[in-house]
């Protein structure tokens, strides 16, 4: 069932109008008089009563829109306007509550407002914490795949190379070079913990080469 359209009584009228409530009363009461039949009354104005301070009963109207836009018409200028404005406020008002929408006071909607900055505030920092913690992540990762990553053919000859100027470096004798390429090779690996020159991490390349370049035999024989 369609819910009936909301009314605004005479007495909110007569404030909204600066006038005493029983001259609004003689001025609606004129205006049905006017209206005689060729229009339906309740259309516009729908006869009612009110509980005063006193706690009486006593008679009042209550104004549909077009009643109201009826009413208007009676005055003219500012007034008008005024009124206007003020009744078309009114049922604006009334619509949104019979939608179920409640109007925010001005601080209402502020902390409306602050919180959804807040919350907007709150969840940016929450991805970039994420962000942080998957950067972290990653960084971790390409550490142990550095850890794990031995060297390219090329820098095995590069170290093959710098094994051969050393032990040239160090000794002329043909037939002794033989064995200060094995202790070389053997220090590599017991240096750098690989079961081969070939083994080393290509991280520790530069420290390969370092450690060749000043290497000393034990002793040659």
């Amino acid at each position: 069932m369609n819910q009936l359209p909301r009314n605004i009584s005479s007495l909110e009228v007569a404030e909204m109008v600066g006038r005493e409530h029983r001259n609004v009363l003689q001025d609606i009461r004129k205006i049905i008089d006017q209206l005689g039949e060729l229009k339906n009354q309740q259309s516009y104005f729908v006869e009612s009563t009110y509980i005063n301070n006193q706690n009486k009963e006593l008679p009042c109207f209550l104004l549909t829109k077009k009643g109201c836009e009826l009413y208007g018409t009676r005055m003219t200028g500012e007034k008008g306007t005024q009124f206007a404005v003020k009744y078309i406020d009114r049922f604006n008002e009334m619509e949104q509550q019979s939608q179920n929408v409640v109007p925010l006071s001005k601080d209402q909607a502020l902390v409306t407002v602050l919180r959804t900055t807040a919350d907007l505030v709150e969840d940016t920092q929450t991805i970039k914490n994420e962000q942080l913690e998957i950067r972290k992540e990653l960084s971790l990762i390409n550490e142990k795949v550095e850890e794990q990553i031995t060297l390219t053919s090329g820098e095995q000859r590069a170290v093959q190379k710098e094994v051969a100027i050393k032990v040239y470096e160090i000794e002329a004798d043909a037939t002794i070079r033989p064995k200060l390429f094995r202790e070389l090779h053997r220090e590599i690996k017991d240096r750098f913990a690989v079961a081969s020159y070939k083994d080393v991490r290509r991280q520790e390349l530069q420290s390969v080469i370092n450690y060749i370049r000043s290497w000393v035999p034990r002793k040659v024989s």
